[in-house]
Protein backbone atom coordinates (compact mmCIF):
# COMPACT_ATOMS: atom_id res chain seq x y z
CA UNK A 1 0.00 0.00 0.00
CA UNK A 2 1.61 3.35 -0.70
CA UNK A 3 0.35 6.39 0.69
CA UNK A 4 1.21 9.58 0.27
CA UNK A 5 1.91 11.72 3.06
CA UNK A 6 1.79 15.10 3.98
CA UNK A 7 3.26 17.15 7.21
CA UNK A 8 2.86 20.80 8.22
CA UNK A 9 2.67 21.29 11.60
CA UNK A 10 5.21 23.74 12.18
CA UNK A 11 7.98 25.19 10.14
CA UNK A 12 8.73 22.44 7.93
CA UNK A 13 6.53 21.78 4.92
CA UNK A 14 6.67 18.17 4.02
CA UNK A 15 5.84 15.37 1.45
CA UNK A 16 6.52 11.59 1.44
CA UNK A 17 5.28 8.67 0.11
CA UNK A 18 5.20 5.35 1.87
CA UNK A 19 4.63 1.82 1.41
CA UNK A 20 3.31 -0.44 4.03
CA UNK A 21 4.28 1.43 6.66
CA UNK A 22 7.84 0.74 6.42
CA UNK A 23 9.44 1.78 3.10
CA UNK A 24 9.80 5.52 2.31
CA UNK A 25 10.18 5.69 -1.79
CA UNK A 26 10.71 9.37 -1.30
CA UNK A 27 10.68 12.29 1.43
CA UNK A 28 11.13 15.64 0.58
CA UNK A 29 11.19 18.88 2.91
CA UNK A 30 10.89 22.48 2.41
CA UNK A 31 12.96 23.95 5.54
CA UNK A 32 12.33 27.72 7.19
CA UNK A 33 15.06 27.40 9.24
CA UNK A 34 16.80 30.52 7.57
CA UNK A 35 13.84 32.87 7.53
CA UNK A 36 12.66 32.04 11.00
CA UNK A 37 16.61 32.37 12.27
CA UNK A 38 15.89 36.21 11.80
CA UNK A 39 13.49 36.33 14.72
CA UNK A 40 14.75 33.75 17.18
CA UNK A 41 12.39 31.10 16.86
CA UNK A 42 8.78 30.26 14.35
CA UNK A 43 6.85 33.19 13.51
CA UNK A 44 3.47 30.81 13.05
CA UNK A 45 2.08 33.58 10.08
CA UNK A 46 5.11 33.71 8.50
CA UNK A 47 5.38 29.64 8.83
CA UNK A 48 1.89 29.49 7.43
CA UNK A 49 2.71 31.73 4.47
CA UNK A 50 5.58 29.68 3.51
CA UNK A 51 3.39 26.54 3.52
CA UNK A 52 0.25 27.55 1.20
CA UNK A 53 3.46 28.59 -1.23
CA UNK A 54 5.74 25.28 -0.84
CA UNK A 55 3.23 22.59 -0.54
CA UNK A 56 2.01 21.75 -3.79
CA UNK A 57 5.81 21.83 -5.31
CA UNK A 58 6.67 19.59 -2.46
CA UNK A 59 4.14 17.27 -3.13
CA UNK A 60 4.81 17.08 -6.77
CA UNK A 61 8.59 16.11 -6.45
CA UNK A 62 7.52 13.49 -3.54
CA UNK A 63 5.64 11.65 -6.39
CA UNK A 64 8.03 12.25 -9.08
CA UNK A 65 11.17 11.23 -6.81
CA UNK A 66 9.02 7.93 -5.99
CA UNK A 67 8.21 7.16 -9.86
CA UNK A 68 4.69 7.38 -9.18
CA UNK A 69 1.49 9.76 -10.12
CA UNK A 70 -1.26 10.17 -8.13
CA UNK A 71 -3.55 7.52 -9.75
CA UNK A 72 -1.18 4.72 -8.30
CA UNK A 73 -1.09 6.32 -4.82
CA UNK A 74 -3.75 4.31 -2.51
CA UNK A 75 -4.32 7.10 0.16
CA UNK A 76 -3.41 10.26 1.73
CA UNK A 77 -2.32 11.02 5.19
CA UNK A 78 -2.08 14.57 7.00
CA UNK A 79 -0.66 15.75 9.93
CA UNK A 80 -4.33 17.34 11.42
CA UNK A 81 -3.02 18.23 15.26
CA UNK A 82 -1.08 19.06 16.98
CA UNK A 83 1.10 21.57 16.08
CA UNK A 84 0.76 25.74 14.88
CA UNK A 85 -3.31 26.18 14.15
CA UNK A 86 -2.48 27.96 10.59
CA UNK A 87 -0.13 25.48 9.61
CA UNK A 88 -2.03 22.38 10.49
CA UNK A 89 -4.36 23.66 8.46
CA UNK A 90 -2.10 24.20 5.51
CA UNK A 91 -1.72 20.55 5.15
CA UNK A 92 -5.59 19.36 6.31
CA UNK A 93 -6.91 21.73 3.72
CA UNK A 94 -4.68 20.72 0.94
CA UNK A 95 -4.95 16.41 1.88
CA UNK A 96 -8.58 17.12 1.38
CA UNK A 97 -8.47 18.84 -1.91
CA UNK A 98 -6.43 15.86 -3.10
CA UNK A 99 -8.98 12.87 -1.56
CA UNK A 100 -11.72 14.98 -2.73
CA UNK A 101 -10.68 15.03 -6.44
CA UNK A 102 -9.06 12.02 -6.28
CA UNK A 103 -11.51 9.67 -4.16
CA UNK A 104 -8.93 8.43 -2.07
CA UNK A 105 -9.23 7.68 1.26
CA UNK A 106 -8.00 10.14 4.08
CA UNK A 107 -5.95 9.45 6.93
CA UNK A 108 -5.57 11.93 10.02
CA UNK A 109 -2.15 11.49 11.84
CA UNK A 110 -1.32 12.55 15.69
CA UNK A 111 2.13 14.40 15.34
CA UNK A 112 3.48 12.31 18.22
CA UNK A 113 2.55 8.81 16.83
CA UNK A 114 3.95 9.71 13.83
CA UNK A 115 7.35 10.69 15.74
CA UNK A 116 6.70 6.64 17.71
CA UNK A 117 6.35 5.55 13.98
CA UNK A 118 10.05 7.12 12.56
CA UNK A 119 11.31 3.75 14.49
CA UNK A 120 9.56 1.44 12.28
CA UNK A 121 11.10 2.98 9.63
CA UNK A 122 14.79 2.99 10.69
CA UNK A 123 14.24 -0.62 12.91
CA UNK A 124 11.97 -2.71 10.36
CA UNK A 125 11.71 -5.67 12.56
CA UNK A 126 10.02 -2.99 15.66
CA UNK A 127 6.79 -4.22 16.80
CA UNK A 128 4.83 -3.13 19.65
CA UNK A 129 4.27 -3.67 22.60
CA UNK A 130 7.05 -1.76 23.95
CA UNK A 131 8.17 2.15 25.80
CA UNK A 132 8.86 5.20 24.07
CA UNK A 133 10.25 8.27 25.56
CA UNK A 134 8.92 11.49 23.33
CA UNK A 135 10.63 14.57 23.69
CA UNK A 136 10.47 17.56 21.53
CA UNK A 137 10.12 21.36 21.60
CA UNK A 138 6.36 21.13 22.52
CA UNK A 139 6.43 17.59 24.29
CA UNK A 140 7.98 15.50 26.87
CA UNK A 141 5.99 12.42 27.06
CA UNK A 142 6.54 8.73 28.82
CA UNK A 143 4.34 6.75 26.52
CA UNK A 144 3.45 2.98 26.55
CA UNK A 145 2.68 1.90 22.83
CA UNK A 146 0.21 -0.77 23.53
CA UNK A 147 -0.50 -1.26 19.46
CA UNK A 148 0.39 0.60 16.51
CA UNK A 149 -2.69 2.56 17.53
CA UNK A 150 -3.24 2.34 21.15
CA UNK A 151 -0.96 4.54 23.27
CA UNK A 152 -1.06 5.29 27.35
CA UNK A 153 0.52 8.58 28.47
CA UNK A 154 2.61 7.29 32.23
CA UNK A 155 4.58 10.48 32.66
CA UNK A 156 4.56 14.37 31.17
CA UNK A 157 5.77 17.41 31.41
CA UNK A 158 4.02 19.60 33.79
CA UNK A 159 5.20 22.87 32.09
CA UNK A 160 8.05 23.31 29.35
CA UNK A 161 9.05 20.45 27.56
CA UNK A 162 12.81 19.17 27.37
CA UNK A 163 12.99 20.78 23.88
CA UNK A 164 11.75 24.37 25.10
CA UNK A 165 13.52 24.26 27.94
CA UNK A 166 17.09 23.75 25.89
CA UNK A 167 15.67 26.59 23.35
CA UNK A 168 15.07 28.75 25.69
CA UNK A 169 18.24 28.47 27.30
CA UNK A 170 20.14 28.69 24.36
CA UNK A 171 18.55 31.82 23.82
CA UNK A 172 19.56 33.24 27.05
CA UNK A 173 23.23 32.46 26.38
CA UNK A 174 23.16 34.52 22.75
CA UNK A 175 22.76 31.07 20.26
CA UNK A 176 20.76 31.26 17.60
CA UNK A 177 17.96 29.86 16.05
CA UNK A 178 17.77 26.55 16.55
CA UNK A 179 18.65 26.61 19.90
CA UNK A 180 19.06 22.76 20.99
CA UNK A 181 20.80 22.41 18.11
CA UNK A 182 23.39 24.97 18.44
CA UNK A 183 23.79 24.50 22.17
CA UNK A 184 24.16 20.75 21.39
CA UNK A 185 27.11 21.67 19.18
CA UNK A 186 29.18 24.11 21.16
CA UNK A 187 28.13 22.53 24.46
CA UNK A 188 30.07 19.26 23.11
CA UNK A 189 33.61 21.66 23.96
CA UNK A 190 32.36 22.43 27.40
CA UNK A 191 32.71 21.18 30.97
CA UNK A 192 29.53 19.76 32.13
CA UNK A 193 30.31 20.07 35.60
CA UNK A 194 31.22 23.24 36.00
CA UNK A 195 27.57 24.55 36.81
CA UNK A 196 24.93 22.76 38.90
CA UNK A 197 21.58 22.77 38.26
CA UNK A 198 18.69 22.09 40.89
CA UNK A 199 17.22 18.73 40.57
CA UNK A 200 13.33 19.12 39.51
CA UNK A 201 10.92 16.74 41.27
CA UNK A 202 7.02 16.68 40.74
CA UNK A 203 5.74 14.97 43.69
CA UNK A 204 2.74 13.85 43.15
CA UNK A 205 3.39 11.76 40.13
CA UNK A 206 7.22 10.76 40.18
CA UNK A 207 7.11 9.76 36.26
CA UNK A 208 6.18 13.57 35.74
CA UNK A 209 8.74 16.26 34.59
CA UNK A 210 8.94 20.00 35.21
CA UNK A 211 12.04 21.43 33.05
CA UNK A 212 10.53 25.70 33.96
CA UNK A 213 12.60 25.50 37.22
CA UNK A 214 16.18 24.65 35.14
CA UNK A 215 15.45 27.14 32.93
CA UNK A 216 14.72 29.82 35.22
CA UNK A 217 18.07 28.70 36.95
CA UNK A 218 20.11 29.20 33.69
CA UNK A 219 18.62 32.69 33.49
CA UNK A 220 19.59 33.59 36.36
CA UNK A 221 23.04 32.00 36.52
CA UNK A 222 23.42 34.28 33.34
CA UNK A 223 21.88 37.64 35.09
CA UNK A 224 23.88 36.75 38.00
CA UNK A 225 27.32 37.15 36.30
CA UNK A 226 25.96 39.79 34.46
CA UNK A 227 25.51 41.71 37.39
CA UNK A 228 28.78 40.90 38.81
CA UNK A 229 30.73 41.61 35.65
CA UNK A 230 31.64 38.01 35.75
CA UNK A 231 32.56 36.52 32.38
CA UNK A 232 30.30 32.74 31.39
CA UNK A 233 31.55 29.96 29.63
CA UNK A 234 28.90 29.65 27.36
CA UNK A 235 30.44 26.11 26.54
CA UNK A 236 30.41 25.27 29.93
CA UNK A 237 27.31 26.26 30.90
CA UNK A 238 25.46 24.83 28.27
CA UNK A 239 27.25 21.34 28.99
CA UNK A 240 25.62 21.77 32.51
CA UNK A 241 22.41 22.25 31.34
CA UNK A 242 21.99 19.87 28.83
CA UNK A 243 23.42 17.68 31.51
CA UNK A 244 21.21 18.37 33.79
CA UNK A 245 17.80 18.00 31.04
CA UNK A 246 19.21 14.88 30.08
CA UNK A 247 19.28 13.23 33.52
CA UNK A 248 16.29 13.86 34.51
CA UNK A 249 14.79 12.38 30.87
CA UNK A 250 17.31 9.49 32.07
CA UNK A 251 16.10 9.18 35.73
CA UNK A 252 12.23 9.19 35.09
CA UNK A 253 12.69 6.80 31.79
CA UNK A 254 14.51 4.58 34.06
CA UNK A 255 12.06 4.38 37.16
CA UNK A 256 9.17 4.07 34.22
CA UNK A 257 10.79 1.35 32.46
CA UNK A 258 11.33 -0.60 35.70
CA UNK A 259 7.73 0.12 37.52
CA UNK A 260 5.98 -1.03 34.17
CA UNK A 261 8.71 -4.00 33.28
CA UNK A 262 9.22 -3.06 29.79
CA UNK A 263 12.94 -4.53 28.33
CA UNK A 264 12.47 -2.47 25.08
CA UNK A 265 12.78 1.37 24.80
CA UNK A 266 12.50 3.43 21.92
CA UNK A 267 13.13 7.48 21.93
CA UNK A 268 11.57 10.02 19.35
CA UNK A 269 10.85 13.73 18.69
CA UNK A 270 13.46 16.45 17.87
CA UNK A 271 15.40 16.16 21.11
CA UNK A 272 15.74 12.08 19.98
CA UNK A 273 18.56 14.06 17.88
CA UNK A 274 20.77 14.76 20.93
CA UNK A 275 24.17 13.90 20.89
CA UNK A 276 23.92 13.46 24.94
CA UNK A 277 20.64 12.18 25.20
CA UNK A 278 21.85 9.50 22.52
CA UNK A 279 24.56 8.69 24.16
CA UNK A 280 22.91 8.37 28.04
CA UNK A 281 19.91 6.90 26.93
CA UNK A 282 22.76 4.14 25.01
CA UNK A 283 24.49 3.60 28.76
CA UNK A 284 21.44 3.16 30.49
CA UNK A 285 19.70 0.28 28.47
CA UNK A 286 23.17 -1.36 28.23
CA UNK A 287 23.75 -1.20 32.07
CA UNK A 288 19.63 -2.61 32.15
CA UNK A 289 20.49 -4.70 29.69
CA UNK A 290 17.45 -3.77 27.88
CA UNK A 291 16.90 -2.92 23.92
CA UNK A 292 17.22 0.35 22.52
CA UNK A 293 15.37 1.60 19.38
CA UNK A 294 16.51 5.25 17.78
CA UNK A 295 15.79 6.64 14.50
CA UNK A 296 18.00 7.97 12.19
CA UNK A 297 18.84 11.40 12.95
CA UNK A 298 17.03 12.74 9.58
CA UNK A 299 13.91 11.02 10.92
CA UNK A 300 13.97 12.92 14.51
CA UNK A 301 12.90 16.29 13.31
CA UNK A 302 9.65 16.91 11.01
CA UNK A 303 9.06 15.05 8.31
CA UNK A 304 6.21 12.90 5.94
CA UNK A 305 7.77 9.42 5.73
CA UNK A 306 7.36 9.59 9.64
CA UNK A 307 3.29 10.54 9.12
CA UNK A 308 3.22 7.63 6.26
CA UNK A 309 4.40 5.35 8.22
CA UNK A 310 1.83 5.91 11.25
CA UNK A 311 -1.11 6.26 8.74
CA UNK A 312 -0.76 2.46 7.32
CA UNK A 313 -1.17 1.51 10.65
CA UNK A 314 -4.00 3.61 10.94
CA UNK A 315 -5.19 2.65 7.77
CA UNK A 316 -5.45 -0.81 8.94
CA UNK A 317 -7.35 -0.27 11.81
CA UNK A 318 -10.04 1.22 10.21
CA UNK A 319 -9.34 5.05 10.89
CA UNK A 320 -10.47 7.00 8.12
CA UNK A 321 -10.69 10.40 8.42
CA UNK A 322 -14.27 12.63 6.71
CA UNK A 323 -13.40 15.55 4.34
CA UNK A 324 -15.29 17.39 7.19
CA UNK A 325 -11.83 17.13 8.75
CA UNK A 326 -10.59 20.12 10.96
CA UNK A 327 -6.74 20.86 12.02
CA UNK A 328 -6.62 20.99 16.49
CA UNK A 329 -3.48 22.65 17.79
CA UNK A 330 -3.71 20.48 20.95
CA UNK A 331 -4.56 16.85 21.11
CA UNK A 332 -3.77 13.94 23.47
CA UNK A 333 -1.80 10.90 21.35
CA UNK A 334 -3.91 8.69 23.47
CA UNK A 335 -7.74 9.87 21.25
CA UNK A 336 -7.44 10.00 17.86
CA UNK A 337 -10.75 11.36 16.97
CA UNK A 338 -11.05 15.02 16.01
CA UNK A 339 -14.40 15.40 17.36
CA UNK A 340 -13.35 15.75 21.27
CA UNK A 341 -14.72 17.62 24.24
CA UNK A 342 -11.93 20.63 24.19
CA UNK A 343 -11.33 19.25 27.82
CA UNK A 344 -10.10 16.35 26.43
CA UNK A 345 -7.78 17.84 24.45
CA UNK A 346 -5.23 18.78 27.26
Amino acid sequence: MKILAIESSCDETATAVVENGRVVLSSVIASQVEEHKIYGGVVPEIASRRHAEAISGVVQKALCDAGLTLSEIDAVAVTYAPGLIGALLVGVNYAKSLAFSTGLPLIAVHHLRSHIAANYITHPSLEPPFFCLVVSGGHSHMVMVHDYTSFEIVGRTRDDAAGEALDKAARSMGLSYPGGLNLDRIAKNGNDKAFTFPRPRVHDNELDFSFSGLKTAVINTIHNAKQKGEEISVPDLGASFQRAVVSFLCDNTEKAMKLHKMKRLAVAGGVSANSVLRREIKNLCKKNNWELFLPELPLCSDNAAMVGAQAYYEYLSGNRAPLSLNAYATMSIEKNSPELDRKELF
